[in-house]
């Protein structure tokens, strides 16, 4: 049996593996949560770190918090913000609501870390207290909302927009690479009339510029932080300076612009700002799902698909058909679209279910946001990297099949109505024969004409 030290909290006395970081919030955490083995990201508890970093230093400030166990809770902090003691914060995802047991996993971990660099013994906490010092001024009721904001702003800026913009500049590249490849145009999964692969990759980037917009003014949101309103808001427990000093320290942590609600009623109570941002990311997964979808269809074949484009092959496509080569990048993607959509909707429905001064599912909404910048992050560069950079365009392909396109009929309606343009290509159609090939059969003009109305690259654009 590994040793334990006993500690003791409102309940009872709690055994505490002897050489762990945490003590007997956490315990009671693990013991009660076995559900998912999912813990708080790396990121998340960063984040949180540089929160209570900020909170002790705003507390020194005001003479609340001793100078000796502040600033060891501020070296504590600072090895966790590092990475250090990652294997400390064992807290599942799926818990206690509010997340009160991550802030005390938090609290516990950075006290006890604290008080061993003053000398003193892991679980003793005189020099340095869990809730008196490492807490001080807060409530998980307001941290973690603001380790929230912290935590998701810094991903969409560090992670998530980098990735997407890396993904609009290989579109834009490809859209120039493909400028002149032209090709059937398709609505309905029909043939319809020429467009080029340029101008459809252009149409991808506009789609990712959007959607870069959108959630660039969704992540704005997140600067503002509900910290200093303690457990319902009113600030019960904190100085009047402490708001404004603590993100005084955030800000310069983080170098981004937080600041303190106008109103931090109305941020604690409401999570208006997560559900913004993850309406944001599920759009965005939306626009990137369709784009693989696209590409999933002009690659199909080789011999019986599209076969418009070649995705790279990256690894072989079956276990019993050799020289099968599946487009598995674009796969990956639509499996992380998938998982987008879904969490926003679990944010949605964990949004609406908060009730009075505090919405006790911020556990959930703030796995869920992370995970989706996460996993948006990694498969954009994944897909940016492995596949649609290396995109290429069959353009001999592309040409046979255009010039067999009975939806070239379409450009002689101004000429000779829609009606007859309509019976042209459908003769054409059903006698296996080139809208051109009718139309000299059946006299419709002459071939010089023919040859200029018909020719796909006048098609591109409106007609002058």
């Amino acid at each position: 049996m590994p040793e334990t030290r006993t500690e003791s909290d409102a309940l009872g006395n709690v055994k505490v593996p002897s050489e762990a970081y945490y003590g007997a919030d956490t315990q009671r955490a693990r013991d009660n949560f076995p559900i998912s083995g999912i813990r708080s990201s790396p990121e998340f508890i960063k984040s949180y770190a540089m929160l209570k970093r900020a909170a002790a230093l705003a507390n020194m400030k005001e003479k609340r918090l001793d100078q000796r166990a502040g600033g060891a809770i501020v070296k504590a902090c600072d090895e966790v913000i590092a990475g250090k003691l990652r294997d400390q914060f064992v807290v599942d995802v799926f818990q206690a609501g509010a997340g009160t047991s991550v802030n005390m996993n938090l609290n516990e971990v950075i006290a006890n870390r604290a008080t061993e660099m003053l000398g003193g013994q892991k679980g003793t906490y005189k020099m340095v207290h869990p809730n008196d010092h490492v807490n001080m001024s807060q409530s998980t009721n307001d941290t973690y909302h603001t380790a929230t904001h912290m935590c998701v702003y810094s991903m969409l800026h560090g992670r998530l927009m980098p990735a997407l913009s890396r993904l609009q500049k290989a579109l834009d590249s490809k859209s120039r690479e493909f400028a002149g490849a032209v090709k059937i145009g398709r609505t309905h999964l029909q043939d319809a009339t020429p467009i080029t692969l340029g101008q459809e990759f252009s149409g991808y980037s506009y789609s990712i510029g959007a959607c870069r917009q959108n959630l660039a003014n969704a992540a704005s949101s997140l600067l503002v932080l509900p910290i200093g309103g303690t457990a319902v808001g009113t600030g019960i427990g904190s100085k009047p300076s402490y708001s404004a000093d603590v993100v005084h320290y955030i800000r310069e942590c983080t170098k981004a612009d937080f600041a303190v609600s106008e109103n931090i009623f109305g941020v604690q109570q409401n999570q208006n700002e997560e559900k913004w941002v993850s309406s944001a990311l599920a759009d965005l997964a939306i626009a990137i799902n369709k784009i693989s979808n696209d590409l999933r269809l002009m690659n199909s074949g080789p011999i019986s698909g599209f076969g418009d484009i070649s995705l790279p092959a990256v690894q072989p496509g079956s276990s019993i058909m050799p020289g099968k080569v599946n487009p598995s990048m674009a796969e990956m993607m639509n499996m992380v679209c998938f998982q987008v959509i879904g969490s926003d909707a679990v944010v949605s429905h964990a949004a609406q279910a908060g009730q009075l001064e505090l919405n006790v599912f911020m556990p959930v909404i703030a796995y869920n946001l992370v995970f989706s910048v996460e996993i948006l992050a990694n498969g954009i560069d994944a897909f940016t990297e492995r596949c649609v950079i290396g995109i290429k365009a069959n353009t001999d392909r592309l040409k046979s099949i255009i010039d067999r396109d009975t939806a070239l009929a379409t450009a002689l309606s101004p000429y000779i109505g829609y009606a007859r343009a309509a019976d042209i290509a459908n003769t054409a159609r059903r006698e296996g024969k080139t809208v051109k090939q009718v139309c000299l059969e059946m006299k419709v003009m002459k071939e010089k004409e023919l040859d200029r109305i018909l020719d796909p690259k006048r098609q591109l654009k409106p007609t002058e």
